[in-house]
Protein backbone atom coordinates (compact mmCIF):
# COMPACT_ATOMS: atom_id res chain seq x y z
CA UNK A 1 0.00 0.00 0.00
CA UNK A 2 2.99 2.60 0.45
CA UNK A 3 5.35 2.82 -1.93
CA UNK A 4 8.41 4.48 0.50
CA UNK A 5 8.34 6.84 3.50
CA UNK A 6 10.71 10.11 3.41
CA UNK A 7 11.29 11.58 7.35
CA UNK A 8 12.78 14.83 6.91
CA UNK A 9 15.89 16.17 8.30
CA UNK A 10 18.08 18.98 9.23
CA UNK A 11 21.15 17.40 10.01
CA UNK A 12 21.45 14.85 7.22
CA UNK A 13 24.56 13.37 8.27
CA UNK A 14 23.72 12.93 12.12
CA UNK A 15 20.58 11.40 11.23
CA UNK A 16 21.99 9.07 8.77
CA UNK A 17 24.42 7.23 11.88
CA UNK A 18 21.34 7.38 14.02
CA UNK A 19 19.00 5.43 11.32
CA UNK A 20 22.12 3.37 10.41
CA UNK A 21 21.96 1.92 13.59
CA UNK A 22 18.49 2.05 15.01
CA UNK A 23 17.49 0.37 12.03
CA UNK A 24 20.09 -2.77 11.67
CA UNK A 25 17.81 -5.32 14.03
CA UNK A 26 15.37 -4.70 10.97
CA UNK A 27 17.97 -5.31 8.53
CA UNK A 28 17.05 -2.70 6.92
CA UNK A 29 20.46 -0.32 5.70
CA UNK A 30 21.86 2.86 4.08
CA UNK A 31 21.95 1.60 0.00
CA UNK A 32 21.74 5.10 -1.71
CA UNK A 33 22.48 8.46 -0.78
CA UNK A 34 23.71 12.15 -2.29
CA UNK A 35 24.05 15.55 -0.41
CA UNK A 36 20.14 15.69 -0.07
CA UNK A 37 19.06 12.26 1.02
CA UNK A 38 19.86 8.63 2.20
CA UNK A 39 17.50 5.91 1.15
CA UNK A 40 17.69 2.67 3.45
CA UNK A 41 16.06 -0.75 2.12
CA UNK A 42 15.94 -4.57 3.57
CA UNK A 43 19.19 -5.86 3.44
CA UNK A 44 17.85 -8.79 1.40
CA UNK A 45 16.12 -6.39 -1.52
CA UNK A 46 18.85 -3.30 -1.75
CA UNK A 47 17.04 -2.46 -5.29
CA UNK A 48 13.85 -1.61 -3.33
CA UNK A 49 13.84 1.94 -1.59
CA UNK A 50 11.37 1.94 1.51
CA UNK A 51 12.62 4.75 3.91
CA UNK A 52 14.38 7.81 2.67
CA UNK A 53 15.71 10.21 5.41
CA UNK A 54 16.29 13.88 3.42
CA UNK A 55 16.66 17.26 3.80
CA UNK A 56 13.33 19.50 2.44
CA UNK A 57 12.89 20.18 -0.83
CA UNK A 58 12.04 23.70 -0.28
CA UNK A 59 15.14 24.08 1.04
CA UNK A 60 13.11 25.24 3.94
CA UNK A 61 13.29 23.85 8.06
CA UNK A 62 12.19 20.64 8.70
CA UNK A 63 9.72 19.81 10.99
CA UNK A 64 7.92 17.14 12.99
CA UNK A 65 3.82 16.70 12.21
CA UNK A 66 1.56 16.80 15.39
CA UNK A 67 0.31 12.98 15.14
CA UNK A 68 3.04 11.46 12.67
CA UNK A 69 4.38 8.82 13.46
CA UNK A 70 6.17 5.96 11.59
CA UNK A 71 6.44 2.18 13.06
CA UNK A 72 8.64 -0.41 11.70
CA UNK A 73 7.25 -3.61 11.84
CA UNK A 74 9.89 -6.32 14.28
CA UNK A 75 9.94 -10.63 14.12
CA UNK A 76 10.58 -10.54 17.83
CA UNK A 77 10.29 -8.50 21.37
CA UNK A 78 13.88 -8.37 21.17
CA UNK A 79 14.16 -6.49 18.27
CA UNK A 80 11.68 -3.94 19.61
CA UNK A 81 13.91 -3.92 22.85
CA UNK A 82 17.05 -3.23 20.86
CA UNK A 83 15.85 -0.26 18.51
CA UNK A 84 14.80 1.99 21.83
CA UNK A 85 18.52 1.37 23.45
CA UNK A 86 20.20 1.68 20.43
CA UNK A 87 17.93 4.76 19.60
CA UNK A 88 18.31 6.05 23.42
CA UNK A 89 22.15 5.41 23.30
CA UNK A 90 22.60 7.52 19.63
CA UNK A 91 20.33 10.65 21.22
CA UNK A 92 17.22 9.74 20.51
CA UNK A 93 14.37 10.37 23.29
CA UNK A 94 12.74 8.01 25.31
CA UNK A 95 8.59 7.86 23.59
CA UNK A 96 7.18 5.19 25.63
CA UNK A 97 9.28 2.12 26.79
CA UNK A 98 9.31 -1.21 25.56
CA UNK A 99 6.12 -2.96 27.03
CA UNK A 100 2.42 -4.60 25.71
CA UNK A 101 0.28 -1.97 24.56
CA UNK A 102 -2.81 -3.22 23.07
CA UNK A 103 -3.42 -6.90 24.32
CA UNK A 104 -0.32 -9.38 23.11
CA UNK A 105 1.20 -6.22 20.62
CA UNK A 106 4.79 -5.21 22.08
CA UNK A 107 5.31 -1.73 21.37
CA UNK A 108 8.43 1.12 22.08
CA UNK A 109 8.29 4.45 20.94
CA UNK A 110 11.08 7.22 20.57
CA UNK A 111 11.79 10.59 18.89
CA UNK A 112 14.84 10.27 16.30
CA UNK A 113 17.64 13.50 16.60
CA UNK A 114 15.01 15.75 14.63
CA UNK A 115 11.91 15.06 16.56
CA UNK A 116 10.27 12.80 14.81
CA UNK A 117 8.13 9.79 16.47
CA UNK A 118 9.41 6.42 15.50
CA UNK A 119 7.91 3.36 16.87
CA UNK A 120 8.58 -0.67 16.72
CA UNK A 121 6.65 -3.22 17.52
CA UNK A 122 5.53 -6.80 17.22
CA UNK A 123 2.39 -9.00 17.65
CA UNK A 124 4.09 -11.57 18.97
CA UNK A 125 2.70 -13.06 22.30
CA UNK A 126 4.15 -11.39 25.26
Amino acid sequence: MIAFVTIGTNKLKSSSEFYDKILLPFSIVQVDSDERYIGYANIDDPEDIQLYIMKPYNKEVASIGNGTMIAFLADSKKIVDQFHSIALKNGGIDEGSPGPRHGTDYYAYIRDLDGNKICAYTASKI
